[in-house]
């Protein structure tokens, strides 16, 4: 502390909890501008990823399917993530394995350029999955 105090500068600990404790002579307030600057540039280069839904239905046509199979690519090649839901209405309920079916030939039509991040499953009336771009 001595020397610090002849220094002009701060004593800082750095490891309180290791033995012996480790402490270092420095200039504090420089010390904690450079982490700010530290993490404002780490802010600035994160990627933030926005997720984005496309609904269908459990009795959609193969046309319609790659309409939507269309948008969900322009999206995922913006490198954002789709979820992909299919909602069940009334009787359809009882046919779970067709929303499961669409799900599939949907991801088929983006398997070049996606990967699933969550498998298919059930959220009260509806079913959904995750698609995010594939990683190289």
């Amino acid at each position: 502390m001595d020397r610090a105090a002849q220094a002009n500068l701060d004593l800082a600990l750095m490891s309180p909890n290791a033995k012996p404790p480790v402490a270092r002579i420095m200039d504090y307030s420089k010390y904690r501008y450079d982490q700010m600057k530290k993490q404002k540039e780490a802010r600035k280069n994160a990627k933030t990823v926005s997720v984005q839904e496309i609904r269908l239905s459990p009795n959609i046509q193969q046309h319609d399917i790659e309409i939507k199979a269309r948008n969900a690519r322009r999206i995922i090649n913006k490198e954002d993530k789709v979820k992909v839901s299919v909602r069940f209405r009334g009787r359809e309920m009882a046919h779970k394995d067709l929303g499961r079916e669409v799900l599939d030939k949907f991801f088929e039509e983006l398997s070049d350029v996606a990967q699933i991040s969550s498998k298919p499953k059930m959220d009260g009336r509806n079913m959904h999955m995750m698609i995010e771009p594939k990683s190289e």
